[in-house]
């Protein structure tokens, strides 16, 4: 009896976020504004958090990150509307969508940047190389998604996408007082680079029956090649293929 009480008390718990989300989204139709000042909005919150986090000390850091994890929260709900906005308002764009994922690169960005500062003011070396190579894989973990689409078309294949990173840091954040930011680097540490070589490998399988890059260049830049004037000319005429020639049986004068 307790399992279907939980899938309703889960349900109800998503369609009351679902609600709220739909009013906020609501309400900032209705100002026209623009989604991707959402997003822009997004990344500066994200940046007052890192903030945070680099001001974060011996004394103070369990607030700081406390306040840092409530900042991110809030920062994700801007994540959530801009392209909810969006569609609501027909703002749609091509270049809103391209906008927004180099903007949640900046973000993710600027909150390993400061939890760098934050262990490099307390002397924490080791931490300060963690939260660095942290920054780097979560970069790949993106890029080559990106690439890889570029190719294939589709690559979402691993597990440590953007949304799990944010939820992680916001628990460390959060429960920063039982030390729960350092084992949350480590879990982002590895599985963003089992994320990163899963597609690596995954897009080789993918690509190596295809032809070699140089083969492919080769019929592009023969179908491109323009024709040479002679060779238009004698189409265009339709005549015999060496016009300026007398024929073989023209009589001689």
């Amino acid at each position: 009896m307790s399992k279907p009480s939980q899938i309703t008390w889960t349900r109800a718990f998503g369609a009351g976020c679902g609600v709220i989300l739909q009013a906020i989204v609501n309400g900032l139709a209705l100002t026209r504004i623009s989604p991707n000042v959402l997003t822009g909005l997004g990344l500066v919150i994200n940046t007052g958090a890192a903030v945070l986090f680099g001001f974060g000390n011996q004394q103070n850091y369990v607030r700081m990150f406390l306040y840092a994890g409530l900042v991110i929260i809030g920062a994700g709900i801007f994540d959530m509307v801009d392209g909810r906005v969006a569609r609501q308002t027909h703002q749609v764009t091509v270049f809103g969508a391209f906008f927004d994922s180099v903007i949640d690169r900046y973000s993710d960005v600027v909150l390993f940047f400061g939890l760098l500062v934050f262990y490099a003011r307390g002397n924490r070396l080791f931490y300060v190389f963690l939260a660095a190579f942290v920054m780097i894989t979560s970069l790949m973990v993106s890029y080559t998604r990106a690439r890889a689409e570029a190719l294939i078309g589709k690559c979402k294949v691993g597990f440590m996408e953007r949304p799990e990173r944010v939820v992680l840091i916001i628990l460390g954040a959060l429960f920063e007082r039982w030390g729960v930011m350092a084992p949350v680097l480590w879990v982002l540490a590895v599985i963003s680079t089992i994320t990163v070589i899963h597609r690596i490998v995954y897009t080789y399988q993918q690509t190596r029956h295809l032809a070699p890059v140089t083969e492919i260049r080769h019929v592009v830049q023969t179908a491109t090649q323009p024709v040479p004037q002679s060779i238009a000319m004698r189409e265009s005429r339709g005549s015999d293929p060496r016009p300026d020639l007398p024929a073989a049986n023209a009589p001689r004068v």
